[in-house]
Order: structure tokens, then C-alpha cells, then sequence
């Protein structure tokens, strides 16, 4: 007796299991959806940078103080840390749909309510909720691409949020002063609207992916919830604020930063101890989990580090306008944008960990090669430094996305995604905390290195100093004048040396990642997590 095939041809030999096929996907559907929440993940990570280069305006529309306006980024970026792990339990009780609607309208409700505000403690509130429900759109969508594409579709997926995670903070600044030099400051907030309700639609419309299970709801975990967030919070108000108060010579942030010492290990205890746990840390018990964490983690401090230090020199050092930084900066973007393409088929042929030590690799060249920076580099002289950090950057964040979920069980996607954001944005919160304080220490010891070589009676000083007196002799005080200026000139050189430091220190970091990333076990080229249960 012969079997038939489904063209009615006979086949020969015995009946043999058909071979495991990749499940039908409605691809409209599954575009849509996923393209809304990229949108709506867009929005969230813009919203952190967005406000950099317009603080000013900020600060005079709501009568802020110096103090109080640089709590417009502080206030969004501590509640988000919270929220981003958060949502992976919340994605598995309601369904990853619910979740990022709720999100994208309290976003959205929350942007007008910032850009209406009228004092600088309203506004304090409103950023702060609004980083809170927004925080939940940033893992959700990480999670979707490694459960709702078919296995053959998740690197192209991973390249597009690949793409969102590296180029939303270093555009935001440039955004944000072109947006206040054209309309105002409050449209910094109010261009959330048009997006997030087209971000809304959709997925109401199409990102119908799983189902929650409302079981996970017995037996909260109130207490662990508890210890994460003040563990997390306190975390991120030492690292944003620890460079401006001189660290733990400020009685708030060394008392924060003991309740963070306390409150973390107790998080870890809680959460490995109870049975329903908000965060499943078993998921580090993962070798390549643990080192793409590790990867994860380094990508973050290069990433914002790269895009905070950058514009802060060229506008501290150079005088540069917010358009000339953006123009400036659109080096790096499009190294992205190409290297995106380039990096999604290598992932698809080239050992993850390849990828990863050459992206790393890439990155700290290209930094290595700004701790020689001057006072005179503008465009040209970084073009060459943001091509290779964007391009390693891009490499090694897609390829730590693979090696990081690709042994994940399904039923810890969701959860793993929550932890993988998270340790990019504290990666990112470590790398600028730490670059400041680097730039503040540095600046002062190379200033005193500059003037212990020079003296008052030194010819060649005392002849420059006439020069200039000579040039203001129209002021009051020439002389005065005159020792004002070349204490700027030397300030100016110290300031530079100390950005090419922390440039150095950059690179250091990406080098010492790329030595971690051959600890990652072999992953199969293409390999990723398989499609999780959403029934």
C-alpha cells in the first residue's frame, strides 16, 4: 500500500513524520503589530535624551533653579528602572497586548500633561509617571521578537530594535534642539501625541500575539515588588546625582546608597527564596544569559557614554549650537543604519562570539582613538571615531541579543527581556556617573599639571600676557582681563584633556568586553530562543 502526498502523487517507502514546520504567521498582522510597538519603544528611549539640549529653555518657561531643571531627565529614568523589569510579570498576567496599551496611554496622556506644565514641581510629577507607564513599551517589544516571529524572522526583528535601542539616544538630543529652536520646549513632549496614538492603534488593532494567565496574580509578591523598587530607585538616584554632590560627602546620597547596599541582596534573597517571584533570577543560572548580561551591560556605557560625551565636548569645548552638534553626530547614525543590514546577515553565518569580540573591538578603537582628541577636532576629525563605535556598537549589541536569549526556555523570554533592558539602562546610568566624576577630577588635575609648568616670571608668559592686556586695553581692568583669559585658555586645554581620558576609559571597557565575550558558550549561527506557548 502506497501513501499518498498532498499533490496526489504516490510516495514510496513507508510513512515517514512529516519534518517540524515553522507555524503559519499572519504577516500583516504580525508586521503591524510589531511595527507599532517599535514606535511606541521609539518614543520611550527618545523621551530620555530628548530634553538634553533644551534644558535652558526648560528652565526659564517653568522658573526652574540650576538644581531643580536637571531633575526634568533625573525624574523620568528612576521610576523607568522600576518599571522596565516589571513588565515581564506583567506581560505574563495580562498578555503582552494589554500591557503596552495601558503604557502607550498613560505615555501619551502623561507627554501633554509634562509639556502643560506650568512650575517645575508639577512637571517633576508628570516626567515621573510618565517614565514609570512608559517603561513598559521598551521590554515588551524585545520580548515579541523572540516569541511572536518565526524562528527564521527573529535576527531581522532583533536588527530593528537593534536599530531603535542605538540611534533614539543619540538622535534625542538633536531632536530636542531643532524641536525648541522651531516651535518651543513644550513640543518636546506634545510630538508624543501623533505618534503614540498611530503606536496605540496598531496594536490594539494588531498585536493580539499571547494570552495572560491570570493565575500568576495569586500570591504576589508585594514584598519583593517592595525591595526592587527602593533597591533600583535608589540605585539610580546615586548614580545620576552622586557626580553633582560630590558623592558620599552628601548625607543623601550615602544614605541612599546604604539603602541600596541593603536592599539589593535582600531583592536577591526574596526572590530566589519565593515561589512566584517578580523577577525570575534563575534565568543567570544561564551561562551565555549571564555573559550577553555582562555584554548588555557594557553596550549601555558605551552607548550613552559615547553619546554624552561626545556632544558635551563639542558644545563646552568647540561652542557648538545644538544644529552643528546634530550635524556633527549623523556620523554616527548612519554608521548604524549600514552596519544594521551587514550585521543581520552575519549573525545568520558568523559565530555569535566573533561578532561580538569584533564589535567590541570596533567600538574601542574608535574611542582609543579620541583620548588624542584637541581642542581644534570638529567633524572631520570625529567622523572616523563614530564610524567604528557605531558600527562595533551595532555588531555587538545584535549579536549579545542572540547569544543572550538563545538558550532561553520559552517561558523565561518575557522575563529575560526585562533583565536585559534593565542592565542596559544601569549599564548606561554606571558609564555616565562615572565619566562625570571623571571629567570633574581629571579637569582639576590636569589644570594643576598646566599651571605648576608656568610660571609668573617666565618670559615668554609675561610676553602673552602683555599681548592680550594689549588687546583689552579698551576694558577697565586689561590686566585682570588678561589673567581671566589665559585662565580660560588653560581650563579649555585641561577640560579637553580630560575628555580624551574618559574617551581612553571607554575604550578600556570595550576591550575588557570583548576579552569577556569569549567566555560565551558556541551558539549556532541563527540560533534563538524557540517560539514560547501563547496559548
Amino acid at each position: 500500500m502506497t501513501v499518498a502526498t498532498l499533490d496526489g502523487v504516490p510516495a514510496r517507502g513507508p510513512a515517514q513524520a512529516p519534518a517540524a514546520a515553522e507555524p503559519k504567521v499572519n504577516w500583516t498582522f504580525l508586521i503591524l503589530g510589531f511595527a507599532g510597538m517599535v514606535i511606541g519603544q521609539f518614543m520611550a528611549i527618545l523621551d530620555i535624551q530628548i530634553v538634553a539640549s533644551s534644558l535652558p529653555q526648560i528652565q526659564s518657561g517653568v522658573g526652574a533653579s540650576a538644581d531643580q531643571i536637571s531633575w526634568i531627565q533625573t525624574a523620568y529614568l528612576i521610576p523607568e528602572v522600576v518599571m522596565i523589569p516589571l513588565s515581564g510579570y506583567l506581560s505574563r498576567l495580562w498578555g503582552t497586548q494589554k500591557v503596552f496599551l495601558m503604557s502607550c496611554a498613560g505615555f501619551v496622556i502623561m507627554s501633554v500633561a509634562v509639556g502643560l506644565s506650568s512650575s517645575v514641581e508639577v512637571m517633576i510629577v508628570f516626567r515621573a509617571i510618565q517614565g514609570f507607564v512608559g517603561g513598559a513599551m521598551i521590554p515588551t517589544v524585545f520580548a515579541v521578537a523572540f516569541t511572536a516571529f518565526p524562528a527564521s524572522k527573529r535576527v531581522t526583528a532583533s536588527v530593528f530594535i537593534g536599530l531603535i535601542v542605538t540611534l533614539a539616544p543619540t538622535i534625542g538630543p538633536t531632536l530636542g534642539g531643532h524641536l525648541t529652536e522651531a516651535l518651543s520646549w513644550h513640543w518636546l513632549f506634545f510630538i508624543n501625541v501623533p505618534f503614540g496614538l498611530l503606536s496605540f492603534f496598531l496594536v490594539w488593532r494588531y498585536a493580539d500575539f499571547d494570552k495572560g494567565d491570570p493565575g500568576l496574580s495569586k500570591g504576589f509578591d508585594w514584598w519583593g515588588l517592595a525591595l526592587m523598587a527602593t533597591f533600583l530607585m535608589s540605585l539610580q538616584f546615586v548614580l545620576e546625582e552622586g557626580s553633582k554632590n560630590d558623592w558620599f560627602a552628601d548625607d543623601l546620597i550615602l544614605l541612599l546608597a546604604t539603602v541600596a547596599a541593603i536592599t539589593g541582596p535582600a531583592f536577591v534573597w526574596r526572590s530566589l527564596v519565593y515561589w512566584n517571584p517578580v523577577v525570575e533570577l534563575r534565568a543567570f543560572n544561564n551561562r551565555n544569559f549571564l555573559v550577553g548580561i555582562v555584554m548588555t551591560f557594557t553596550v549601555g556605557a558605551a552607548l550613552f557614554g559615547g553619546s554624552f560625551l561626545l556632544p558635551l565636548f563639542l558644545s563646552r569645548v568647540r561652542d557648538y549650537s545644538p544644529a552643528e552638534v546634530g550635524t556633527t553626530l549623523v556620523v554616527s547614525g548612519l554608521a548604524m543604519f549600514a552596519t544594521a543590514p551587514i550585521a543581520g546577515r552575519l549573525v545568520r553565518i558568523l559565530d555569535l562570539r566573533i561578532l561580538m569580540f569584533g564589535g567590541f573591538v570596533m567600538a574601542s578603537w574608535g574611542m582609543w582613538d579620541a583620548h588624542a582628541v584637541t581642542t581644534e577636532w570638529g567633524f572631520w576629525e570625529f567622523a572616523g571615531v563614530q564610524a567604528l563605535r557605531g558600527s562595533g556598537i551595532m555588531l555587538a549589541m545584535l549579536a549579545a541579543q542572540q547569544v543572550t536569549m538563545s538558550t532561553m526556555p520559552p517561558h523565561m523570554v518575557k522575563n529575560a527581556s526585562g533583565l536585559v533592558n534593565l542592565f542596559r539602562n544601569v549599564g548606561g546610568a554606571f558609564g555616565l556617573a562615572f565619566l562625570n566624576t571623571s571629567l570633574t577630577t581629571n579637569t582639576a588635575i590636569h589644570m594643576g599639571e598646566l599651571t605648576s609648568r608656568i610660571s609668573i616670571s617666565d618670559t615668554r608668559m609675561q610676553e602673552m600676557l602683555a599681548g592680550i592686556s594689549a588687546r583689552m586695553s579698551g576694558s577697565i581692568d586689561p590686566d585682570g582681563a588678561a589673567m581671566k583669559a589665559m585662565y580660560g585658555i588653560l581650563n579649555r586645554q585641561a577640560t579637553t584633556l580630560a575628555f580624551g581620558d574618559a574617551f581612553a576609559m571607554l575604550a578600556i571597557g570595550c576591550a575588557f568586553a570583548a576579552c569577556v565575550t569569549l567566555l560565551a558558550q558556541p551558539v549556532k549561527p541563527g540560533t534563538t530562543a524557540p517560539p514560547a506557548d501563547v496559548h
